[in-house]
């Protein structure tokens, strides 16, 4: 390994074959500015891989009686105004509830801004019917937000001690634990960084969200979670709990997605996962059919999980008899090359060169957007920052993870719509 290498953030690794014992390598540092080094104890965030914890979760509520699969979840959330979404709907993203966290970047928040759950549930309590047709797939953190809710109320209690008590303890996962609130101490938690010129900048900012993630855990303790989980999946024609909820069409083809995990179905490759990305951190856990665990986690922004667990993948299926160990040590080798970029906010000019097109609010949406037009570029501006817009189209302009539409002459401008990757179908309109 390059030593210089060494003196950055890194990577904890797990390749466990059934019957043998879990190849592990650590590589990188923990806390640059401690010197001290990743290690199988060493905590990370693993951001969305925490849904098929919350997941898992619902169904033993399910199977204990306390809420119904296929109930309506306003039965459980009183302040849910979309009436016909059902618990099954949370879990497998077909409620066409908006994410929340999508919806308030339109706010203008900063990186060091703090909000809550609880923030995030009042959006979500705001939308008042689905952003897309009955039954289809959109990727919602703030699902994962309200069966959080849902299994505080069903039973009376945290959903982190709810988790310790019902899973984490029960499995031996005891380095594993939801983070309920930003100034919680995590013990053994590696920091997250992310390369800038001459150096390193933290990436974590003060917001937990149990559920959708905020769970810290290492390769261990996954390991264990996944170990069970294969348990769990005694028919083998059939995914893991497809009994109690179906896996449908998800955002990625050809993967299939169902209680918090997605699933590739194909003969041959029958497999579960879920990839997380929060904060910085990355984190892919893997499990398939015939019992290989893969598990990767990145405290280094530019150095992603899913892309070193699909590297390993390749490596242990195309060469069977590679030694997991070796098969580590060159995906590590080979996928730490964190390059530095800067992403700078673009500068749109002085504000005396822009044509005002005027003020707009969304009912469904916080915040007050403004849009601009300097020469045929169109910019929409949310406190203070500014996006240059790139048209793709007759009325169409793309801006970083959202599309707006406007009418075809950018002259007079009443209303738009704007397109989240996550929150689509927001009508805004003049004030």
């Amino acid at each position: 390994m390059n030593a210089a290498r060494d003196h950055e953030p890194g990577l904890s690794l797990l390749v466990h074959r059934p019957g043998e014992e879990p190849a592990l390598l650590h590589t990188g540092l923990a806390s640059l500015e401690h010197g001290l080094p990743i290690g199988p104890d060493t905590t990370f965030d693993v951001g969305s891989v925490a849904k098929q914890i919350t997941a898992h979760l619902i169904l033993l509520a399910a199977h204990d009686d306390l809420l119904h699969l296929d109930q309506q979840a306003a039965d459980l959330l009183p302040r849910l105004k979309i009436r016909d979404v059902t618990v099954t709907d949370l879990v497998t993203h077909r409620s066409g509830i908006r994410d929340a966290e999508s919806l308030l970047s339109l706010a203008g928040f900063r990186d060091l801004d703090h909000y809550t759950a609880d923030d995030l549930r009042t959006l979500a309590y705001r939308q008042d019917q689905r952003a897309g047709p009955e039954g289809h797939f959109l990727y919602s953190n703030t699902n994962y937000l309200l069966l959080a809710e849902i299994l505080e109320t069903v039973h009376r209690t945290t959903l982190p001690d709810l988790a310790r008590h019902r899973l984490f303890g029960p499995l031996g996962m005891h380095s594993t634990r939801f983070k309920a609130d930003p100034c919680q101490v995590i013990p053994g938690a590696a920091s997250a960084y992310q390369a800038i010129h001459h150096g390193w900048r933290h990436t974590e900012v003060p917001v937990a969200l149990p559920g959708p993630g905020s769970l810290w855990t290492t390769v261990g303790d996954l390991d264990r979670w996944l170990t069970h989980l294969h348990q769990r999946w005694q028919h083998p024609h059939q995914l893991p709990w497809q009994e109690a909820v179906d896996y449908e069409p998800s955002d990625h083809e050809p993967y299939l997605y169902g209680p918090g995990l997605y699933a590739d179905a194909r003969p041959g490759r029958t497999a579960v996962f879920h990839y997380g990305h929060e904060q910085g951190f990355s984190a892919a856990a893997h499990v398939e059919a015939s019992g290989l665990r893969v598990v990767a986690l990145s405290s280094n922004a530019g150095l992603s999980a899913d892309r070193v667990t699909a590297a390993i993948l390749r490596d242990l299926h195309q060469q069977p008899t590679l030694a997991p160990k070796e098969a580590l040590v060159r995906t590590a080798a080979r996928e730490r090359t964190a390059s530095i970029a800067i992403h700078d906010q673009p500068t749109p000019g002085a504000l005396g060169q822009h044509t005002e097109l005027g003020t707009f609010v969304c009912d469904q949406a916080p915040g007050i957007l403004r849009l601009t037009r300097r020469a045929d570029a169109l910019h929409l501006w949310r406190r203070g920052t500014c996006d240059q817009l790139t048209s793709t189209g007759s009325g169409i302009y793309v801006g970083n993870g959202y599309t707006v539409t406007v009418p075809s002459s950018t002259d007079q401008v009443d209303r738009f719509t704007l397109d989240l990757d996550r929150a689509p179908g927001l009508t805004y309109i003049r004030q």
